[in-house]
Parts: structure tokens; C-alpha cells; sequence
């Protein structure tokens, strides 16, 4: 038997340091409703509340950052996630930053950092959906394996709704594209 748990259930969603200027100073808002929007060229997406200051900067600049912050960095990535740029100056929370792009501020404390130039926004009734292409990527040496990014090195925070609660990620439960092959040789 299912039993109705409300609308406002989401998945697990990594929590992110969305990073901008606004008015030229650095400012940094903690999201959790980020994915990855397409593989070539990469795109990421972050639906932002359009009542907050970061959109602002987003429109701006046409630049933004994503930052991966790790469960270490939780109190720092929540205080950018209950104060307002607009009423706190957050630019010196973090050691900042920049790529090629010099209106997208990065967080040297994140293991993960990807610069974007925004290419598109679609307004919703209360958020505003962000795509931005990425034109840089950087990562800790710490965290990379074999030219690859060690998930369980990075520590990621991942947020759950409507608990609001902090996570970290669990252990694997299996390959992508490769567990469900012994079904497609039954099938």
C-alpha cells in the first residue's frame, strides 16, 4: 500500500555554492536544485528563487559559478544559504578565485569548482531556471583518481526536502550502465 506524503517531495539534490558579482563584488548562495542539463557541449542547471540577490549578478554578468562544497564546509555552505547578499556582504566568507571567465567567482575550499557563461533562463512562477555552458572545470588534486573525479574523496553535501536535512553520500550500490545487463540477456 503507497501512502500520499505530500508534494513537496524531492530526491536527494547536491548542494552547490552558486557563485557571481554583484554590483563587482563577489557573492555566494548555497542551492540544492542543480543538475547536469547537457553533455556537449557540458551545461549545468540551478533553479534560483527568484526573490534572491544572486539572480541579480546571474543577469548582469551572463557568468556564474558552481561550487562543490564538501560535508566539511557545511556550517559555511548553510550561512550562504539563510543570509541575503543583498542585506550581508558574503564576499569574504571564502578564499575566491577566478578562471578565464573574471565575473565568475570560484571557492578555493571547494574541492570541485566549474566556471559557466550563462546560455539561457526560463522563468517560473517562482524561480528562474539558470543554463549555464561550462568553460572551466577545476579540481583539488586530492579528489581526482586516475583522471577522475573520487566522489567519495570530494564528500559532497546532498540535501533532502521536505526534512531539509544535510547528507553525505552512502556507499555504491552498483555500475551505471551495467548492473541491469542480466536482464537485457534475459529479456
Amino acid at each position: 500500500m503507497k501512502n500520499e506524503i505530500g508534494r513537496n517531495f524531492f530526491i536527494p539534490m547536491p548542494v552547490v555554492l552558486v557563485g557571481t558579482q554583484v554590483n563587482g563584488k563577489a557573492n555566494f548562495m548555497a542551492v540544492g536544485w542543480c543538475s547536469r542539463a547537457n553533455a556537449s557541449p557540458p551545461m549545468i542547471l540551478c533553479g534560483i528563487a527568484n526573490t534572491h540577490h544572486t539572480p541579480k549578478g546571474i543577469a548582469e554578468t551572463q557568468t556564474f559559478s558552481v561550487n562543490v562544497p564538501s560535508a566539511a564546509l557545511v556550517e559555511k555552505t548553510d550561512y550562504c544559504g539563510i543570509v541575503s547578499g543583498n542585506t550581508v556582504d558574503k564576499s569574504s566568507v571564502f578564499d575566491v578565485f577566478y578562471g578565464t571567465l573574471e565575473t565568475a567567482p570560484m571557492i578555493r575550499e571547494c574541492p570541485v569548482n566549474l566556471e559557466c557563461r550563462l546560455v539561457e533562463t526560463v522563468a517560473l512562477p517562482t524561480h528562474t531556471v539558470f543554463i549555464g555552458e561550462i568553460v572551466g572545470a577545476y579540481a583539488d588534486e586530492g579528489v581526482i583518481r586516475d583522471g577522475k573525479a573520487d566522489y567519495a574523496a570530494i564528500d559532497p553535501l546532498l540535501l533532502t526536502m521536505p526534512d531539509n536535512r544535510y547528507h553525505r553520500l552512502g556507499e555504491d550500490a552498483g555500475d551505471a550502465w551495467s548492473a541491469g545487463r542480466s536482464l537485457v540477456q534475459r529479456a
